[in-house]
């Protein structure tokens, strides 16, 4: 299993010229998952992206989650 991050102001997925997923603040996530990856693995792989402290705090330090800042994911 890989994934890229990024964390975004905004983002959208287009398809086809059409609108896919799009996200307001918070985090994109390229995920590749392989035929050997379990379902407990994804399971710990996005606990761990919810709660990763990637968010800018009223300081501008990355302390905080994107739960914490009631971001959006986008996968």
């Amino acid at each position: 299993m890989k994934l890229v991050i990024q964390r975004v102001k905004e983002a959208k997925v287009t398809s086809e010229g059409k609108i896919v997923g799009q996200i307001g603040r918070g985090l994109f996530i390229l995920l590749g998952v392989g035929k050997g990856d379990s379902v407990a693995q994804v399971d710990a792989v996005v606990q761990k992206c919810v709660d990763l402290r990637i968010m800018a705090d009223s300081d501008g330090k990355m302390n905080l989650s994107v739960k914490d800042v009631n971001g959006e994911i986008l996968v």
